[in-house]
């Protein structure tokens, strides 16, 4: 096989900025979805092919059929399920009631996974705030706080760190990594209490204001079962892999195999579907548009990713790391525009030459290596759109409900690098030794 030379990763970049700056230069064009299957296709088409030509259809096949499927089934049935569930919370969307219902998101994001945690609240916090005239640093604080930083304490939270656990990393270690997690968690609820109190003072609303239509009760729920159907994902990805089911791993197992989990929540996504009463979805005001978009844009950058990823694994020796900020911070710059999971296994075994000699280690790695490699790819996967799944995810459905989130760059430059970095670097000061 050919070493992946640098000019491979143009179209990556490409296809990072089209998704940045396409919105701005042809919004019309931009907004049919067709224009991004083209755009897509166009880039990743060639890249796979040129892949292909030089020997590296195994690694093609994998990161397409094995890592890019698996994304689109889970967040697609995640996406039918809680679309199937309609929440109304009887609460003034007061600073308070909003601060407290992202604290509920954080902490189910370790116990269910972020996509799921994020999925779940997002419809009903857009109603709850249906009135609020300021709604969009309420999905950009969602994004941080439940689409990425309350998922570090669990394997379940974040796919990196369930690579991790199937590499040898015991489950009750990550959940050391709390005192990260509370101050993360804890900055974050304080800086959205404080913007969320200045726009609610600005918007002239009260404390007392009531909720239209309160009829005492403090929730209300339709389509329940799909709570159900919601455990069954949480389960299926706990325990259908092939840290349970050997056969899944190996390499000449059938693709029903190594796909069984994928199989199965697809039968999840379709119960919830045939078994949801569609007035249900009606008020979810439930449409496919924010998951085509996702599937669409996510092909090309899947595809475009790879050989920045075989790139990356080639080089990430050369890269110098020799301590564990050294790690914390590459392991957080790439996860900011690659997938974090390939990207912390990555580092995950470069760090194992690292450890070689150390007395504190933790599934053949070094603690403290250990440490800054999961909180760098949880943490930073926030820092853009694509850092993680669910971020564009929420983006979508926000746009959907008539909420104007900031672009691709203006995310990064108005709330990544001066909310959300600065935290970043104290839990690096503070965690990471």
């Amino acid at each position: 096989m050919e070493p992946i030379a640098l000019w491979v990763l143009i179209p990556f970049i490409l296809m990072l900025l089209g998704i940045a700056a396409a919105p701005l230069i042809v919004p019309d064009w931009w907004e049919k979805n067709i224009n991004k299957i083209f755009y897509s296709l166009l880039l990743a088409v060639p890249t796979i092919a040129y892949l292909v030509s030089i020997g590296y259809t195994n690694e093609v096949i994998h990161q397409m059929i094995f890592d890019y499927v698996p994304f689109i089934i889970l967040v697609g049935t995640l996406f039918v399920i809680t679309g199937g569930i309609h929440i109304r919370l009887n609460l003034s969307p007061t600073p308070l009631a909003n601060t407290f219902m992202l604290l509920v998101g954080f902490l189910l994001a370790s116990l269910m996974g972020t996509t799921g945690a994020a999925l779940l609240l997002v419809r009903p916090l857009l109603r709850m705030n249906e009135h609020r005239a300021h709604k969009t640093h309420l999905m950009l604080f969602l994004i941080a706080l439940v689409a990425n930083c309350g998922g570090l304490l669990t394997p379940l939270g974040d796919p990196p760190l369930f690579m991790l656990f199937l590499r040898g990393v015991p489950f009750e270690w990550f959940i050391g990594l709390y005192p990260a997690w509370m101050f993360a968690g804890a900055m974050l609820l304080l800086m959205y209490y404080i913007a969320d109190r200045y726009f609610y003072i600005k918007e002239g609303a009260s404390e007392e204001s009531p909720v239209e239509g309160h009829d005492g009760a403090l929730v209300r729920c339709k389509g329940a079962t799909n709570f159900f159907f919601l455990t069954g994902v949480v389960l299926t990805v706990a325990y259908v892999n092939k840290g349970y089911i050997p056969a899944m791993g190996e390499e000449d197992a059938p693709v029903y195999i190594k796909l069984l989990r994928e199989f199965i929540l697809v039968i999840l996504a379709a119960a919830s579907w045939y078994s949801t009463s569609k007035n249900v979805r009606v008020s979810n005001f439930y449409s496919w548009a924010p998951l085509n978009e996702v599937v669409i844009l996510f092909f090309g950058v899947f595809a475009t990713m790879t050989p920045a990823l075989l790139f990356l694994q080639a080089h990430a020796g050369e890269i110098g790391l020799s301590s564990p900020t050294g790690f914390y911070y590459v392991t957080g710059l790439l996860s900011s525009f690659l997938d974090n999971t390939p990207t912390a296994v990555a580092f995950h075994t470069l760090a194992l030459e690292f450890s070689s000699g150390c007395s504190d280690l933790v599934g053949g790695v070094s603690n403290g290596y250990l440490v800054a490699i999961c909180i760098g790819a949880v943490f930073f996967g926030s820092m853009t759109y694509i850092g993680n799944g669910p971020n564009f995810m929420v983006k979508s459905i926000a746009e959907q409900n008539g909420v104007k989130m900031p672009g691709f760059f203006a995310y990064i430059l108005r709330f990544a690098i001066p909310v959300l970095l600065p935290i970043y670097i104290l839990v690096q000061l503070l965690f990471v030794a």
